[in-house]
């Protein structure tokens, strides 16, 4: 999908997450989604979640390579601009880095 830069003005083609509920059923065709990069040495922070490919969970997201979720970078874009599903990540982690992103 492409995620907006902070501009708003650029995007660029890159993976993300969805992080909305399931049922939030707003009649809008949108979903909140949290930016993934592969950018490693954004990790360490309560707000990111580290995903591994040695992993059985980075096995089953999907992803190429060793990825950072930045929960502190999140976006609202129409559905249509998802491509496709390439995998699912256990939400725990991205939980508790959401209540840390929002104070929650």
């Amino acid at each position: 999908m492409l995620f907006p830069h902070s501009n708003l003005r650029t995007a660029k083609p890159r993976p993300a997450l969805v992080v909305q509920a399931d049922n939030l059923q707003t009649g809008l065709q949108q979903v909140i989604v949290a930016m993934i990069t592969s950018r490693m040495f954004r990790a360490n922070h309560p707000s990111r979640v580290t995903i591994l490919l040695s992993t059985p969970d980075g096995q089953n997201s999907g992803l190429l390579t060793d990825s950072v979720v930045m929960c502190d970078n999140l976006a609202t874009i129409t559905e249509t601009e998802i491509d496709r599903v390439i995998g699912n990540l256990p939400m725990a982690d991205v939980d508790q880095a959401l209540r840390h992103t929002l104070g929650l």
